[in-house]
């Protein structure tokens, strides 16, 4: 078949990479000029476990918080009506609780995409910066208690994980300030972390040299469907292709309205600070999550990401600096003298495409060659493999290996 992949980030270049491994005729539209240039561009960089990833679904991890300087989310210069309809959702979600089946199911879908993910990387050598461990900090005994539902789930998930004390933490991240109090933590041997961007480049590199297509520095404004195919700015005629499977992040409810299909996705902006390692011995061995402060701490080959932060509002929006300051600050306090954090520092503010419930929309669009992978908010780098390979197995009418139960756009 030829298909269209609107889209480069991790998600869209995943999907390509198994459609072109299937035999597929591919080409890749995306409107910057490199794969990976908005939410792959510098994330956290967790994979699995996904649901211990800050902003994963609602109502789990800190309490929704809005005001004070404790606010888990703000509302930055820019917000529209949408985006507070989007907060109404979420909120109501929180406050009803996620479905044990549902987070299951997602944690699931997450473990086998850490699967595909690491098959793919033995298979073709590819270096990511990618290391294996996870500690969940937990400052208070409040912390544990709150996170002792999730556990039972994880653990049904088939997630490996145990709850250590202080001074296991501290062995297990010998980096560790000993003076930050400390109640415990979660220890998840086998989670993984790596450089997004990275794998994504490395994926754009090998598919292209095996025949798919790029169409760099394209937009596409309109998804047609008789014929199927994609109009891009500038032309006025239609490019027809097969099928298409639509990867595009936060365009993609735009380009869904026209034919009919509302995907109520809202921009949860996140920030992050990569700086050069300074002193390896205090710096984590893998990564790290402050569970009260959602802030992920990811050692990612020479260098330290430190990851958190989430607004509601524009894209242009200026940089909230009491936000950047207290990822600064929770790197000092967890990990004092790890960075170098005055000079050399990659300093990034980037959109996650979310929806209401946390979960993405994985398969068919119920219009005829219309395909959806999107709406990963934060779980696209945990998410894309298990994903890509679960719609390049539709579209060849296979079933597929994990379940997409509750993925499918009609839930909305």
């Amino acid at each position: 078949m030829k298909i269209a992949i609107v889209g480069a980030g991790i998600v869209g270049m995943s999907t390509a990479y198994e459609l072109a491994r299937d035999g597929h005729e591919v080409t890749v539209l995306e409107q910057h000029s490199a794969a990976a240039e908005e939410a792959s561009f510098a994330n956290a960089g967790l994979l699995s476990p996904h649901l211990l990833t800050p902003w994963a679904a609602p109502g789990l991890g800190t309490p929704l918080k809005l005001m004070g300087r404790r606010a888990t989310l703000r509302l930055a210069q820019g917000v529209k009506g949408a985006d507070l309809a989007w907060l109404w959702r979420w909120r109501r979600a929180a406050r009803r609780g996620t479905q044990a089946a549902q987070l299951s199911a997602l944690e699931g879908l997450a473990r086998y995409s850490q699967q595909r993910l690491q098959q793919i990387a033995a298979q073709h050598e590819l270096d990511f910066e990618s290391n294996q461990g996870r500690l969940i900090l937990l400052r208070t005994p409040q912390e544990q208690a709150r996170w002792q539902p999730m556990l039972q789930v994880l653990r049904d998930a088939g997630v490996a994980l145990r709850e250590v004390d202080a001074d296991a933490a501290r062995q297990i991240e010998p980096g560790l300030c000993p003076e930050t109090p400390l109640a415990g933590a979660l220890h998840l041997p086998d989670a993984m972390a790596g450089n997004c961007r990275l794998f994504a480049q490395l994926l754009r590199q090998g598919t292209q040299a095996g025949g798919v297509q790029f169409a760099l520095g394209t937009r596409v404004v309109r998804l047609t469907s008789q014929p199927m195919g994609v109009q891009v700015h500038g032309e006025s005629g239609t490019r027809p292709f097969d099928a298409v499977v639509l990867c595009a992040g936060m365009a993609s409810a735009a380009l869904l309205r026209p034919l009919g299909l509302r995907l109520p996705l809202a921009a949860v902006h996140g920030y992050s600070v990569s700086a050069p390692l300074r002193e390896a011995l205090h710096a984590p061995v893998a990564s790290v999550v402050d569970s009260l402060q959602q802030i992920t701490i990811t050692r990612l080959g020479q260098r330290v990401r430190i990851a958190g932060g989430a607004e509601l509002g524009g894209q242009d929006a200026d940089h909230h600096a009491p936000t950047l300051q207290q990822l600064y600050r929770t790197m000092n306090e967890w990990f004092p003298g790890g960075a170098l954090l005055s000079s050399g520092l990659q300093v990034w503010r980037g959109a996650r495409p979310t929806l209401p419930d946390g979960a993405p929309v994985v398969g068919a669009s119920g219009v005829p060659g219309l395909w959806l992978n999107t709406g990963h908010g934060a779980g696209g780098w945990a998410l894309a493999s298990g994903c890509a390979r679960a719609v390049a197995d539709l579209i060849g009418q296979r079933s597929p290996d994990v379940s997409l139960d509750g993925l499918g756009i009609q839930r909305f």
